[in-house]
């Protein structure tokens, strides 16, 4: 069995391959490793390894790892990757550094109102559903630029881009990453201040090759890192 500091490596080579082969800077795709359902020792494991960033889609199963002595002297930065509920958004306040899974005015508003009572600020995503898959979460592709304008004026909030969770076939999924690139393009065209609009988070275990010839800048690995759960 590999190693999880093998497995970082070699992923860290093929996302160079991958820049190498679309003419992008290796620095501007960042590996988000993602380490739900992963006990406290396994992120360990993996920071030591000189991974920083982790991705965590379960409100409790976070603050228990961000809470655990195992990690509590490691600089971990903590992207919440999963389904966001209004009512959960005051439990991970000031301990995530971008939240990925907005999905609607309700709960950015919430996430606002939370910020300000903390005198915080923080930076999300928007979460599309390039797929049309309705078991998935997200604003549809064609509501985003509607939609999007209510967002921009919502006072210690950053919106910094988009996400999404595409389709298995990788083919599908190639054409919803380039889909996710030309919102955000479009999104950048009526934003106040387009040069804060400038992050892609998609990709996954098998499909993240794909995603950064489309042009992400964050990919979510799991399972090519930690093994299947």
């Amino acid at each position: 069995m590999e190693s999880i500091a093998s497995n970082i490596g070699a992923i860290r080579e093929q996302i160079n391959s991958a820049c190498i082969e679309a003419g992008r800077d290796p620095a501007g795709v960042r590996l988000i490793a993602v380490s739900k359902t992963k006990n406290a020792a396994l992120v360990r494991e993996a920071f030591d390894a000189g991974q920083i960033e982790f991705g965590e889609s379960y409100v409790q199963e976070f603050l228990d790892k961000y809470d655990d002595p195992l990690l509590e002297q490691c600089p971990i930065e903590w992207h919440f990757i999963g389904h966001l509920q209004s009512n959960k958004v005051r439990s991970i306040i000031g301990k995530v550094s971008l939240i990925h899974g907005i999905d609607k005015l309700s709960t950015a508003e919430e996430l606002s109102k939370r910020a300000l009572q903390h005198n915080l600020h923080l930076d999300y995503l928007l979460e599309v559903n390039t797929s049309g898959e309705a078991s998935k979460y997200g604003i549809s592709p064609d509501d985003l630029l509607s939609e999007a304008p209510s967002l921009f004026h919502l006072p210690n909030i950053t919106l910094r881009g988009l996400m999404t969770i595409a389709s298995y076939n990788r083919v599908a999924a190639r054409e919803e990453f380039r889909q996710l690139r030309t919102l955000l393009e479009s999104l950048r065209t009526i934003a106040p201040d387009p040069s804060r609009l400038t992050e892609l988070s998609m990709g996954m275990s098998g499909d993240f090759e794909e995603a950064i010839q489309e042009g992400a800048t964050m990919i979510r690995v799991g399972s090519a890192i930690f093994g299947w759960r």
